[in-house]
């Protein structure tokens, strides 16, 4: 018997894709692969072949060919969890708030300043948490 209210927070927020038991398990591989990436040497390894790399961890086609665009949002809607995408992302030199404006199609400034106001709004000094967000 499904749970109303279970079914009320499988529905997410519009606009975004709910990581629930299904995408993890697609995703597995990738998001193993991107756990990975908390050794140096790995991230070496997949600079330097990065298919052969994404091989070894047996990727999808779609996931290959999204790591191999950079497609974040790609990556996501094969599996990737944000908080291992974030390892693959540093090795390009982006951070979470690059994923942010990436998943949210705002610039970085944009993303940063959303992320401002939405602490405002909550009743959260801006000056405490902007620390975090300066470029």
């Amino acid at each position: 018997m499904t749970n109303p209210e279970s079914m009320a927070l499988r529905r997410g927020i519009a606009g975004t894709l709910l990581f629930d038991g299904e995408l993890a398990s697609r995703g597995f591989e990738l998001n193993a692969m991107c756990f990975s990436f908390n050794d140096q040497a790995n991230r070496a390894a997949f600079l330097a072949d990065e298919e052969g790399y994404c091989r070894r961890y047996n990727l999808t086609a779609e996931q290959r060919d999204a790591v191999a665009r950079r497609d974040v949002l790609g990556m996501i809607e094969a599996g990737g969890n944000v908080y291992y995408l974030a390892k693959l992302a540093g090795i390009f030199g982006l951070n979470v708030q690059d994923l942010g404006a990436l998943q949210t199609g705002m610039s970085v400034a944009e993303f940063k300043q959303y992320l401002l106001d939405q602490g405002t709004a909550a009743g959260c000094a801006p000056e405490r948490h902007s620390e975090g967000l300066a470029a």
